[in-house]
């Protein structure tokens, strides 16, 4: 096991990118096998740095979450870091989760507000946080943690004073302690650029911001998840994605293809790695990263 923030350290010394990938924990045991036998030992032959995986709206999925975390570190000697959300928890709560967090081994997190349940909107539990800031700076004071956080290059949906206070808000999480930031999938590289720019400009940020890349595999599919998490679809990816439709062997060729080019410019203007949303397949991430000439 190794902490996140260290392989970055490490990474940027040698002048290589971090790729990393994201998981979801499965909802049926078939689910579980596909990602723990099949998914993982095939994006694991790219020789990647570390993986992440989610935890469902209202910690709904905490223990399955645990479980797939303590199992890739046990059975794959692969770093993963497991999220972790201030929705439905006190502080006592999450206090005792980072103690079972801690027990299993593990000690990269991903703090995060979090999804309230079935789309509602979000309420501070009594006794809970208002602000993942709270909760970085919470688990730093655990001692020996390795926190990321997320970051929205479009600025987060809820937020409605616009992107540049929700970027000082990220910027409130650096400061209450994060050791990295990973974004929000998107689609438009300037969008990106104009985060990073930002962050460095205007707060002085100098932590590794990571670009979050989707391979489009399904038009319907990128637009639910577009729509949910206000992240914008350009007019001209947009206008591919009506072309081809239902096509959707045409979609994740195109969509492999799509994120390359995404990868490269982000790559090449210095970005510190790739995180990929990889939605439990394996086959576009091992496509794109034998692309950019990043497999063994």
């Amino acid at each position: 096991m190794h902490l996140v923030r260290d392989i970055y350290a490490a990474k940027a010394d040698a002048r290589r990118p971090v790729i990393s990938f994201e998981f979801f924990p499965p909802k049926t045991p078939e689910g579980e096998v596909a990602l723990l036998h099949k998914t993982i030992p095939a994006l694991l032959e790219t020789g990647p740095d570390f993986c992440s995986v989610t935890y469902g709206a209202g910690g709904s999925t905490r223990d399955k979450t645990l479980k797939i975390v303590e199992r890739i570190e046990r059975e794959r000697g692969f770093t993963a870091v497991a999220h972790l959300t201030c929705v439905c928890a006190t502080q006592q709560q999450i206090g005792e989760l980072l103690g079972q967090i801690r027990a299993l081994g593990v000690r990269n997190v991903l703090a995060l507000r979090g999804d309230p349940p079935n789309g509602n909107e979000f309420q501070v539990t009594p006794g809970g946080f208002e602000y993942s800031s709270q909760l970085v700076r919470f688990i730093r004071a655990q001692g020996d943690f390795c926190v990321g956080v997320a970051g929205f290059p479009e600025g987060h949906i809820a937020c409605k004073a616009g992107k540049h206070a929700d970027w000082a808000y990220l910027n409130e999480k650096v400061d209450a302690g994060a050791d990295y930031v990973i974004t929000q999938l998107f689609f438009d590289n300037a969008d990106y650029f104009a985060f990073r720019d930002h962050m460095r400009q205007t707060h002085g940020m100098e932590k590794p911001l990571v670009p979050g890349i989707i391979p489009i595999s399904s038009a319907a599919q990128i637009k639910r998840f577009t729509a949910l998490c206000g992240a914008r679809i350009p007019a001209p990816l947009a206008a591919k994605l009506d072309e081809l439709g239902e096509n959707d062997a045409a979609v994740t060729e195109f969509g492999i293809q799509y994120a390359t080019r995404q990868c490269e410019e982000l790559l090449a203007a210095g970005a510190p790695g790739i995180h990929f949303y990889t939605l439990n397949k394996a086959g576009s991430t091992v496509r794109i990263l034998k692309n950019l000439g990043l497999t063994p």
